[in-house]
């Protein structure tokens, strides 16, 4: 049956793809979520911060909620997601893909490369589509007193006082911030700030998950959650950790083994490094 415009893919593409004969196709054995995502992959007009963090693996990052609405309503609800970028990827290739929603929001899904386009890439995302835009319209959660909520405008000059801080200032905040703060200076690209909250007492399991999967991860900020035993200790942790890419090889192949069959088997088809999916290969061989 013949496509209708509004629907056709070619449609969609081509205010910028110098081509009358393209097609979007999965790779071997891939399952779309839905099947209109083989035809519905449109363009949004937005200006994402996209970087690329190691050869697999991207950050990318919406920044205002109308653009994330827009491109799940047009996109990530089909299962797909345009990735503005000038970076060259092959077809086919699987990619973890760090999103970070306008506020405090992130989440890391697996993707896999299903077109090549004149501005990015067209990328067919795993996990439930709702859930996805949940978790990136989370806004920080503010300390509460006497079961009040702190009124907005108290959080939002919080959040200005902390922007205006220089870098030694934010070093010496983070050890004793509180929540609000933190859910800002999380998202500094200085590992020194990051290292600084690990040492905060308040910190809690939430916010060492968004460390260990954070694209900003260093061998000392892994170092120090690894040898935090209350933190290994829980599961989203570990996996956090196992699934980021910047996690050292020698980090991940001791998690390894924590992990249920499920998840290893989830690393032996696209772990981080061909070092972890074959070990996860050999773990998953040895106990059948």
């Amino acid at each position: 049956m013949e496509l209708t415009p509004e629907y056709d893919l070619r449609a969609g593409l081509e205010t910028y793809m110098d081509t009358s004969s393209f097609n979007i196709l999965p790779p071997p054995g891939f399952v779309w979520s839905r099947p209109e995502s083989m035809v519905y992959l449109l363009r949004v007009r937005y200006s994402m911060n996209v970087q690329r963090t190691a050869p697999a693996a991207f950050t990318a990052e919406f920044e205002n909620e109308q653009e994330l609405r827009d491109e799940h309503r047009v996109n990530l609800s089909f299962g797909a997601l345009r990735l503005l970028t000038a970076e060259s990827i092959a077809l086919h290739t699987a990619l973890l893909v760090t999103l970070r929603g306008p506020w405090a929001g992130e989440i890391n899904v697996r993707a896999t490369v299903v077109a090549v386009l004149a501005d990015g890439i067209a990328l067919a995302v795993e996990g439930n589509p709702d859930e996805i835009l949940a978790r990136l319209l989370v806004r920080p959660v503010v300390d509460t007193a006497a079961n009040e909520v702190e009124p907005p405008e108290k959080s939002q000059s919080t959040w200005d006082r902390v922007r205006g801080f220089s870098q030694m200032e934010k070093i010496l905040l983070a050890v004793k911030a509180d929540r609000t703060e933190r859910a800002f200076l999380l998202q500094d690209n200085d590992p020194r700030v990051l290292l600084s909250i690990l040492r905060n007492p308040r910190l809690t399991v939430d916010e060492v998950v968004r460390l260990a999967a954070s694209s900003f991860l260093t061998y000392q900020i892994a170092e120090v959650i690894m040898k935090t035993g209350q933190w290994m200790a829980n599961l989203d942790v570990r996996l956090a950790l196992i699934r980021n890419p910047k996690t050292p090889q020698a980090f991940s192949l001791r998690i390894l083994p924590t992990l249920p069959d499920s998840e290893i088997r989830a690393i032996a088809r696209a772990g981080t490094s061909m070092a972890l999916k074959q070990a996860a290969l050999r773990r998953l061989q040895s106990k059948a």
